[in-house]
């Protein structure tokens, strides 16, 4: 972790480099986000939030260094991530020169998309879901990263059933509790000591995205579709489909690229809205009430 963003860059190209253009990129509601160009001509994306806040991206790098590894589907470089005081540093004009924490990616220029893009990313993707971790053997992660800005808690468990019940819904649940009453609160109890009827366990853990909506999915450079902002851990890969169509679905060549290769099953329909309900709750305790009613549809469905 480097300790100043101008250290940080000198240390990446090993000589002394400096910024000659900054540009805010906007989309995100996280971070903060700039194209720099420095004087060697190299081109960087770089994310920032508040000086406190560096373990965001300690843990995504984690989570696209675990991605890249797969060697499966393209994945931004890391750079490096550290923390500046914000001293008239020529970033910092962005943070009123107050400490802020970075992350350094490689800068995807932009491309057209190629023909064979969404069915290029099915499968690349569905490679990825089946690489198994030499490493880590069990669902969850080698530690918490965030699901925005929310804690995503990733202790190891055998049991992927088990593992959704206890650090993916149990914690949302108890963080939105003031929006239930206590006929709800009973709803979400019976639903949790019965997730064994809606749920199975696959036959290994498969390395999640964790935040695959389609704001995620960038054409990189290279025409092909890149993911980015992962909130990985080891899970169901049914678990990614159903966050993709969240907010609406894929083409229909993605599912048939990606089903040559990991098919998924005829009866994924009954558990998309179940897999989903984490992330509607961690919508509704980040953005507030709006996303109540979608919560208690989806709970109602399953009871």
């Amino acid at each position: 972790m480097f300790n100043s963003f101008q250290d940080s860059i000198n240390e990446i190209f090993k000589t002394d480099v400096a910024i000659v253009q900054k540009n805010r990129i906007h989309g995100g509601d996280i971070n903060r986000a700039l194209k720099i160009v420095l004087d060697n001509g190299a081109t960087l994306f770089v994310k920032t939030n508040s000086f406190e806040n560096v373990a965001f991206f300690e843990t995504e790098t984690k989570s696209l260094e675990t991605m890249s590894k797969t060697n499966t589907i393209g994945v931004p470089k890391v750079l490096g991530f550290g923390t500046d005081k914000g001293m008239q540093n020529i970033v910092s004009d962005f943070f009123d020169n107050k400490p802020f924490s970075f992350l350094i990616l490689e800068y995807l220029e932009p491309a057209n998309k190629n023909n064979d893009y969404w069915e290029v990313f099915g499968r690349e993707l569905a490679q990825m879901h089946k690489t198994r971790s030499e490493n880590f053997k069990t669902f969850g992660f080698f530690h918490d990263n965030f699901i925005g800005y929310t804690k995503q808690i990733n202790t190891p468990c055998n049991s992927w059933i088990n593992f959704f019940r206890d650090y993916r819904l149990l914690p949302q649940i108890k963080k939105a509790s003031i929006y239930f009453d206590s006929a709800i609160q009973k709803k979400f109890i019976k639903l949790l000591d019965n997730l064994e009827n809606f749920l199975f366990e696959p036959q290994f853990p498969n390395l999640l995205h964790g935040d695959l909506w389609s704001g995620n999915i960038h054409c990189g450079p290279d025409g092909k579709a890149w993911i980015l902002d992962p909130a990985c851990y080891y899970g169901h890969s049914e678990a990614d489909i159903a966050m993709a169509q969240l907010f609406g679905n894929l083409p229909s060549t993605f599912y048939a690229a990606y089903n040559e290769i990991n098919n998924i099953s005829a009866d994924y329909k009954d558990r998309k809205d179940l897999y989903n309900l984490y992330q509607i709750l961690n919508h509704l305790n980040m953005f507030g009430k709006s996303y109540y009613s979608e919560v208690i549809f989806i709970l109602n469905k399953y009871l």
